[in-house]
């Protein structure tokens, strides 16, 4: 039958079985706990009760029985000195005692003085009352009189006088217990339905907020829509969940808008580039028909639109690869990375490129985006300053921009710097950059009005800002005193 049912389960759909909910979970396992340690305590509780009051009760009959003997060893008291007095005597002190019940036997047995109630004489008891050695004792451990139960003990008087028959009733004592008994599971009851409506309250203040968060996760799942409020109180775990969970919406709310940015921006650069060759390409068809000068400038023309085209989609690719990088975080010396660019930059274009290092120059993280964001000023300063006037400067200094001359910053320049960033300054003497483009030299595809006669996609100091922003730093531009233009960019530093 169970493995049946188990099959009949199975083929219920997944959708349609209960989903166990985490209150429902918290509640039921803190009504399981306080139920074990309730009905372990309550029976623990129960059974020490239990067990001192039948001691109690077996030690106190034990010690009626003992007096009695020790009496009718000293004294020879004879059946009459047992028997009902208004002026006391042994019998009244043997009820007192131990609230027993005395009944005398004569010398056969016989009842001279019936207890109430009436215990029953067993022919051990006979033997006893004819005993001739007084104290001589036979005890029952259990006797059945008038619907209750009770200890029995049968004392000689000695010399074949008769004895004393003692009882304690213990069925008041089972039936005290009983009751006792009877209270602790109402008490256990009433703990576990107390552990289980509090279990479901605490259950439900603690998991609101996480109720609220899956809420929030759900909504996410379910629109699409980053932007949802996430509930964020408390200093505790959840808490720091529910911060930690608006952080990664807002990164990924970020990192789409940056994506669709970067699509409208790629599709509108593209546009232009791609037109061109089209109309080009169209020509083609008819290059037979045009003179050797217009086909020349025609190949060129498709050349040169080819090379841009491709330094558009590299840059393209670039930028998109800083973005989702999955290089490891390292600490890297970007004084040696600055040497490795410089180099290249001799090399490629035959310019002087002097490099200048200022202090610690550690930095945790990414040689590579960290090589192409030094590498893209360095190609902007050589592009921009055609004539050659001096060196290319590249200054590797620990603490935040100092600025010169005619000192114009963007909105976003120094924050986050302090003394604890390392900057990337190039420095060249070229025409420098106006005012009104200064701002927004660092913007995708933005092209100053003097420089787009230039090779170029527009990509190149964008990608520099990508970089510093994902190293904890920022971009920043000046004019240079004497002319030319100081551009860079800061770093989290770390220590040495």
């Amino acid at each position: 039958m169970p493995q049946r049912l188990v099959r009949l389960l199975s083929r219920v759909p997944a959708r349609l079985r209960p989903v166990p909910s985490l209150r429902a979970t918290f509640t039921v396992s803190f009504v399981a706990v306080a139920c074990v340690v309730t009905v372990l305590v309550g029976i623990l509780s129960y059974s020490a009760a239990a067990r001192l009051v039948r001691v109690d009760q077996q030690t106190v009959f034990a010690e009626v029985v003992r007096d009695l003997r020790e009496l009718v060893e000293q004294d020879r008291l004879g059946p009459e000195d047992f028997a009902p007095s208004d002026s006391g005597g042994p019998r009244d002190d043997l009820i007192r005692s131990g609230r027993t019940d005395v009944q005398v036997l004569g010398p056969e047995g016989q009842i001279l003085d019936k207890g109430d109630p009436g215990l029953p004489v067993r022919p051990a008891d006979r033997r006893t009352a004819a005993a001739r050695f007084a104290g001589t004792m036979v005890e029952h451990g259990e006797v059945e009189v008038g619907g209750g139960r009770y200890r029995v003990a049968t004392v000689a008087l000695g010399g074949g006088r008769g004895a004393v028959q003692v009882a304690q009733e213990f069925s008041d004592t089972e039936d005290l217990l009983r009751e006792l008994q009877q209270r602790t599971l109402l008490f256990v009851s009433g703990v576990v339905l107390s552990a289980g409506l509090f279990g479901w309250w605490l259950a439900r203040r603690q998991t609101r907020r996480l109720v609220q968060l899956a809420g929030a996760a759900e909504d996410v799942a379910r629109t699409g829509h980053l932007g949802i409020q996430v509930p964020v109180t408390g200093r505790d775990e959840v808490g720091r969940l529910g911060r930690s969970f608006d952080r990664m919406l807002v990164r990924l709310a970020q990192s789409e808008e940056d994506q669709r940015r970067l699509v409208q921006d790629a599709g509108h650069e593209l546009r232009t580039p791609l037109t061109s060759l089209r109309t080009n390409i169209s020509l083609l068809r008819r290059i037979d028909e045009l003179p050797a000068r217009v086909r020349e400038e025609l190949v060129d023309d498709l050349a040169q639109e080819a090379r841009e085209l491709t330094d558009l989609v590299n840059e393209l690719v670039d930028l998109a690869a800083g973005q989702s990088s999955t290089e490891p975080m390292q600490r890297v010396q970007l004084a040696d990375i600055a040497e490795d660019v410089a180099a290249t930059a001799r090399r490629r274009t035959g310019r002087e490129v002097a490099v200048r290092v200022e202090g610690d120059t550690t930095v945790e993280g990414r040689a590579g985006a960290l090589q192409r964001a030094v590498s893209n000023l360095v190609e902007n300063a050589s592009k921009f300053d055609r004539a050659g006037t001096g060196a290319i400067e590249v200054v590797v200094a620990r603490g935040p921009a100092r600025g010169g001359g005619d000192l114009v910053d963007l909105d976003d320049v120094g924050q986050g710097d302090g003394p604890d960033v390392v900057r990337v300054e190039v420095l060249d003497r070229g025409p420098g950059v106006a005012d009104c483009d200064l701002e927004r030299i660092f913007d995708r595809f933005y092209r100053a009005a003097d420089a787009r006669s230039l090779p170029g996609s527009g990509l190149g100091l964008s990608i520099v800002r990508a970089v510093a922003a994902a190293h904890g730093g920022t971009p920043f531009a000046f004019r240079r005193a004497g002319g030319g233009l100081v551009i860079g960019f800061t770093v989290r530093g770390t220590d040495a």
